[in-house]
């Protein structure tokens, strides 16, 4: 069972960053993909960025510019460099892995965090 430990959120002013970190129970070269993923009151869970274990990533769109996923595999840990917030960035933050490459399709992620915070209010 693999456990990840999400932490970083907080209150931010727009414009403002914020780093969150992904801590993994087991080697993060040990799974193939890890993700975050979004979700704000009344809105459906979107994904955010994607790294796989070769350090191939995917981003959203609307985020691409802004946010910076990475990892450090010596931290177990994966990294969402979020800059330029928005007031629309607000939601809880969610880390998640699983097997196989990229995707957005949030079944294919069978570890998932308890997800941190993010606000962003002036």
């Amino acid at each position: 069972q693999v456990q990840l430990v999400e932490s970083g959120g907080g209150l931010v002013q727009p414009g403002g960053s914020l780093r969150l970190s992904c801590a993994a129970s087991t080697s993060i070269s040990s799974l193939d993909v890890v993700a975050w993923y979004r979700q704000a009151p009344g809105k459906e869970r979107e994904q955010v960025a994607s790294i796989t274990d070769g350090g191939s990533t995917n981003y959203a769109d609307s985020l691409k510019g802004r946010f910076t996923i990475d990892r450090d595999n010596s931290k177990n840990t994966v990294y969402l460099q979020m800059n330029s917030l928005k007031p629309e960035d607000a939601a809880v933050y969610y880390c998640a892995a699983g097997a196989g490459g990229i995707t957005s399709d949030s079944g294919r992620y069978s570890y998932w965090g308890q997800g941190t915070q993010v606000t962003v209010s002036s």
